[in-house]
């Protein structure tokens, strides 16, 4: 049976979830330039379009984001990324600069911004799972970095907590090339629906009110 797109991305039941759109990821202030490069070549784009799409129809917009104390207390330090995260230029400090959304992703009042202090997954230690129940939430729209690392992890944990899971292609990044192509062929692509976010952005216009 064809899947019913429509109905999987109908606004009222869906959240956008926004992993890591920080100045410093990819933005100017980012310690991983290929990972910058790489959300430089349209991805930054088609999640700024996700979002103000999305957010006229009704959709629910989640960023989730990484920070850390000055001290390093309860950060995580048993990965090398971790470890390398904290020794960058411009880290991820609460409330510093490096930490806020990159300027050409719009956030309103109404968005939710959700910060967590360790880990590599937006579900794992946070309130995301509760958040999005109790917004009725029965599908993920998964865009941001890094293709990677967090959203394997994003995907993975959706799933295992219910959630349908939609990645569109084009707002996601990570590098090289050639990794992010095999993980969608041989990872994303069984567990999630992979679209372009053209296509999403068609459904909830058909949906946005008046």
């Amino acid at each position: 049976m064809p899947l019913d797109l429509d109905a999987l991305l109908l606004p009222g039941r869906c959240a956008l979830v926004i992993q890591e759109c920080q100045r410093g990821v990819i933005g100017k202030q980012s310690g991983l330039p290929a990972l910058a490069a790489a959300a430089q070549n349209g991805m930054i784009q088609a999640v700024a379009e996700l979002v103000e799409v999305g957010r006229a129809a009704g959709v629910s917009i989640i960023h989730c984001t990484a920070e850390r104390r000055p001290d390093g207390r309860g950060a995580n330090s048993n990965a090398r990324l971790f470890q390398y995260m904290g020794r960058v230029a411009h880290p991820l400090l609460t409330g510093s600069e490096a930490t806020q959304i990159v300027p050409e992703i719009p956030v309103a009042e109404s968005d939710i911004i959700l910060p967590r202090l360790h880990g590599l997954s937006p579900f794992q230690g946070t309130e995301l799972d509760s958040i999005l129940r109790n917004l009725g939430v029965r599908t993920v729209v998964g865009v941001g970095v890094s293709v990677n690392i967090a959203i394997q992890n994003l995907a993975f944990d959706a799933v295992n907590a219910a959630y349908q899971v939609v990645i569109p292609r084009d707002a996601v990044a990570g590098f090289p090339d050639e990794y992010v192509d095999a993980v969608f062929e041989h990872t994303l692509s069984g567990i999630t629906t992979v679209l372009d976010s053209a296509s999403v952005c068609e459904i909830w216009t058909k949906a946005t009110p008046g």
